[in-house]
């Protein structure tokens, strides 16, 4: 190896934790793993608690779940040592990982506050990630000659959980709102039809579809909210529920009320 790096530990042996820990093992890192569902794979030395996996470990990445988060930290924390890093991976929220922080720091190891920026599968260490966090630049050098592509922000905690969770506003909620269009669609028999609409719509967009975006909603936010009522009674009518449409039309009237006269 390149560089030396120290024992790692892998909390929550999943899709992703699986892949990630698989990983390591390749690049002839020392893995150790916990996750109480799922065995540890080839490999990765298998631990029975968030602290027995800790134990040794140089490095602690934290990959079950935002709502296991802080529990795994405190379990852990009884075999961390001085100087041990510990960095989160879950999608939790800024005010999480601040939390997060703090608990490691008081109990004297490093935090890395990391968001995972595309679906791991496929990508494993691989995947790009953001970093930030009072050990950031550490974690990155930790995980970089391992193939891993990291950008650090200069920030505390929080801030990559931040970029990460504005991102996917926009990715779930296209995604989301491309569902419930396709499910009415299919209600009224014209699936095909809008499926080839969306993607060519897709396939035109630039850089200036930003902006008609943001303008045609201020711009023309009374007639909107009214389409936008129109198509919920629509999909009630459709039998499907209109929970993106009707965050759309309540977007638009918040966009009427704001505006002066």
């Amino acid at each position: 190896m390149p560089v030396e790096v120290p024992p790692v530990a892998v909390l929550g042996l999943g899709e992703a934790g699986g892949a990630i820990a698989a990983d390591l093992v390749a690049a002839g890192v020392p893995v150790r793993g916990y996750d109480p569902k799922v065995p540890a794979p080839h490999g990765v030395v298998g631990t029975g608690s968030e602290a027995e996996a800790a134990e040794g470990s140089g490095l602690v990445l934290s990959v079950n779940s935002a709502s296991a988060s802080v529990d795994a930290l405190r379990a852990g924390l009884a075999g961390a040592a001085p100087g041990c890093l510990w960095a989160d991976l879950n999608t939790a929220s800024p005010a999480v990982k601040r939390q997060l922080g703090e608990i490691a720091g008081e109990a004297g190891i490093g935090f890395a506050d990391v968001s995972l920026m595309a679906p791991v599968p496929g990508k494993g260490l691989r995947t790009p990630m953001l970093v930030s966090g009072p050990e950031a630049d550490r974690c990155a050098g930790l995980l970089r000659p391992l193939g891993a592509t990291v950008e650090v922000l200069d920030g505390p905690a929080g801030l990559a959980a931040e970029r990460k969770l504005l991102r996917s506003v926009f990715y779930k909620g296209l995604a989301a709102t491309v569902v419930e269009a396709l499910d009415a669609a299919r209600s009224a028999g014209c699936e095909d039809w809008l499926r080839e609409h969306i993607a060519a719509e897709l396939t035109r967009v630039d850089a200036s579809t930003l902006d008609r975006l943001i303008e045609g909603s201020h711009r023309h936010a009374v007639r909107r909210e009214a389409e936008m009522q129109a198509a919920a009674d629509m999909l009630d009518d459709l039998e499907v529920p209109p929970l993106m449409t009707t965050a759309g039309r309540d977007l638009l009237r918040r966009l009427i009320s704001a505006t002066p006269g």
